[in-house]
């Protein structure tokens, strides 16, 4: 297969219109720091908590609808031992977007927060936090690999471009632009490929559903003919791992400072919840034509096509259905456009992830541990700085797996089992404190590393009911074990930062001993009890000579 050039200059001219368009939105911020009230690091992260209505609901629909969620819908629907029921993205995120609007975005905005680790900070203290946000920027990195993974594979199939010039021209493209303009340019941008993605797929769908090489996707939902009917099936004894894999996505989201960027970058609180609900509007839709890409790849008989046999599925290519497809049952100029959909959703999430990593470093270690003195100035160029270094290191695992599924599962994991349930007990109950956050923490990690992942070969030392074998003989946890872990982490959080509030506050250990400092931070009571510490000495005069005017 030749170099397609008419494609190649498609792309080119795409890439040119977003690079423009992170320009002029970059330019745009720079007059309204003139004109805004806060700092320059608020305008860069936060476009100075006044982004318009409309371009908050694309920007947040774009980052959700990336190329994991296109290329990963696609490959679940055509893989004869999933299937459509497995391809659940699009009905978890309006699952993610309700939840957010309702009951997470009050408390963040609330408090002005800039980041999803702040209010871990102001409860926490420096030190624990810093460990907590870890789990948070590789989640960050590994959603940089996966969105480049799935359009490196893309540019392969369709353009014959090599798979590492494709990776590292997108890659460098993303982050110029991030650097110029920062949430304005990210924002801004993705109104373009939100409008890129929604146009592209569907005019590509009537071309793949009219197809001589396919049977009507209505006769092989149920039917074998080709391969299993590509609905799917969920089987009593895989109902457990079916509804584990639901609430990861629907919560796991949750725990993404992504999600958060664009809530607490509105205007008010009431159009935060409208951006969410309407958000999750469109992911439902852009779901569907990935569904039927897939559809149709399971009805084609693939020995009457230029692809031949043996099928995608069978030379392990299920990951690249969506632009297989596209080649080889479409017409060369909608095959084009149809990639022009993919990089458009691979940049739309790609500068996400990096403003996302950027914030949490650059605003809670550096601004907050390493230098609280730095200037605006500085803090530009640390955002900078790491905007650049998680484009790195994000392209350069790419280079180690191609799958999209590996990092996309792997990320999103990291999310829900480790930090869904510290951010819940951090804004929604009181009672807990460093101790609780530490073992919670330590819990889900060894829990989640004992459970075993098929995905990256570790085998299962924990084994929940039903753990066995699947077709690909490789042990697998059948049971909801994901979910098993986040809950089990939430209640140690709850029930050791409550041991720890007794053994500190009724005195059974010495003031000394409470490294967390969890009765500094506590509110004084205005009762004479609360006024001495555990020595039976009176702090009145020491709380009055540490507190300033």
């Amino acid at each position: 297969m030749a170099l397609n050039v008419p494609g190649l200059v498609v792309m080119a001219v795409f890439y040119l219109v977003i690079l423009g368009t992170g320009i002029w939105a970059s330019m745009r911020s720079k007059k309204n720091e003139k004109k805004c009230t806060g700092n320059g690091m608020e305008i860069t992260l936060l476009a100075g908590r006044n982004i318009n209505l409309l371009v908050g609901i694309f920007t947040l629909t774009a980052t959700w609808v990336g190329g994991g969620f296109i290329l990963g819908i696609a490959e679940a629907t055509y893989n004869p031992t999933l299937g459509a029921v497995w391809a659940l993205m699009p009905v978890p995120y309006i699952v993610t977007f309700f939840l957010g609007g309702f009951f997470f975005a009050k408390p963040m905005r609330e408090n002005k927060y800039m980041t999803m680790m702040d209010p871990f900070q102001q409860k926490y203290g420096n030190f624990l936090s810093s460990a907590l946000i870890f789990p948070a920027l590789v989640a960050d990195v590994l959603w940089v690999a996966r969105t480049l993974v799935s359009l490196g594979g893309t540019m392969a199939v369709i353009l014959d471009l090599p798979y590492v010039y494709s990776i590292i021209i997108s890659a460098v493209v993303a982050i110029i632009y991030t650097l110029l303009g920062g949430l304005y340019s990210v924002a801004y941008t993705d109104v373009i490929q939100l409008i890129l993605i929604f146009v592209s797929l569907w005019v590509c769908v009537p071309f793949l559903m009219t197809n001589p090489h396919s049977l009507d996707i209505s006769l092989t939902a149920y039917n074998a003919t080709f391969q299993a009917p590509w609905v799917g099936t969920v089987e009593l004894e895989e109902s457990g791992k079916w509804f584990d894999d639901f609430m990861l996505l629907a919560l796991g989201g949750l725990a993404y400072q992504a999600f958060y960027q664009r809530i607490l970058s509105a205007s008010s609180y009431t159009q935060a919840q409208v951006t969410c609900f309407a958000s999750s509007a469109f992911c439902l839709v852009l779901g569907i034509p990935s569904v039927l890409v897939g559809a149709v790849a399971a009805s084609t008989d693939w020995n009457s096509t230029a692809y031949g046999l043996p099928t995608p599925y069978e030379r392990d290519q299920a990951g690249s259905i969506l632009p297989i497809a596209l080649q080889f049952l479409t017409p060369t100029y909608v095959s084009v456009i149809g990639i022009g959909a993919v990089a458009a959703a691979v940049m739309s999430s790609m500068d996400s992830a990096l403003l996302s990593s950027a914030s949490l470093f650059s605003s809670n270690i550096y601004k907050n541990i390493i230098r609280k003195q730095a200037s605006d100035r500085e803090m530009q160029w640390v955002i900078r700085i790491s905007v650049v270094a998680v484009g790195v290191a994000g392209t350069g695992l790419t280079f180690l797996d191609s799958s999209v599924l590996v990092f996309w599962l792997v990320g999103v994991d990291m999310s829900y089992t480790i930090m869904f349930p510290q951010l819940v007990c951090v804004l929604f109950f009181k009672v807990s404190n460093g101790y609780g956050a530490t073992v919670g923490f330590f819990v889900g990690i060894i829990m989640r590393v004992l459970s075993g992942e098929p995905l990256i070969g570790l085998p299962p030392v924990i084994r929940f009911p039903g753990c066995r074998l699947d077709d690909e003989g490789k042990m697998t946890q059948f049971f909801p074990f994901r979910t098993s872990i986040m809950v089990i982490s939430l209640i140690s959080i709850l029930l050791f930062s409550w041991i720890a509030s007794i053994i500190f506050n009724k005195c059974l250990l010495d003031d000394k001993w409470d490294v967390y400092k969890i009765k500094r931070r506590q509110k004084p009571e205005a009762t004479s009890t609360d006024r001495t510490n555990c020595n039976g000495k009176d702090v009145t005069k020491q709380l009055l000579s540490t507190t300033s005017c």
